[in-house]
């Protein structure tokens, strides 16, 4: 990712945030519909999902400037997400349907350029997120 990539996840995430429980409520809809497989490994309350998840969306943005920081945390979170009998092929319909939420969340502020910046930073958390919980294979893949 270069720098005008970060400055525009940044940026469009700052915007998002303000409506963090309606962003998650999409996401998720979302997430369940093209992927209803991982329905079932959603069992706790809804709300404090969204909510992690927003949370962790934030320090995640917000450390893109200083991957080093945040690695760590991503690939613990990824080998505890084991447990819940994620796979690799889960981790494509996730960056859909947050690409697709914040697309929506934004509406025409999303421009090609920021769908662009979301995809390069989806790739890089994903891919150390894979290759931490599966290894190297599964995140060529």
């Amino acid at each position: 990712m270069n720098d005008r990539q970060i400055t525009l996840v940044q940026e469009s995430f700052a915007r998002v945030a303000p409506i963090a429980p309606a962003a998650a409520g999409i996401f998720y809809a979302r997430l369940f519909e093209i992927a209803p497989e991982v329905r079932p490994m959603f069992k706790g309350d809804m709300t404090a999902q969204g909510k992690k998840l927003m949370t962790m969306l934030g320090i995640v943005v917000n450390g893109l400037r200083d991957l080093d920081l945040i690695v760590p945390a991503a690939q613990k979170l990824a080998r505890g997400h084991l447990a819940y009998g994620v796979r690799a092929e889960h981790y494509a319909p996730v960056g859909q349907a947050l690409i697709e939420t914040l697309e929506q969340g934004r509406g025409d502020a999303f421009t090609p350029q920021t769908r662009e910046a979301w995809q390069a930073a989806y790739a890089v958390l994903s891919g150390v997120m894979i290759e931490a919980a599966y290894g190297t294979q599964e995140a060529a893949e």
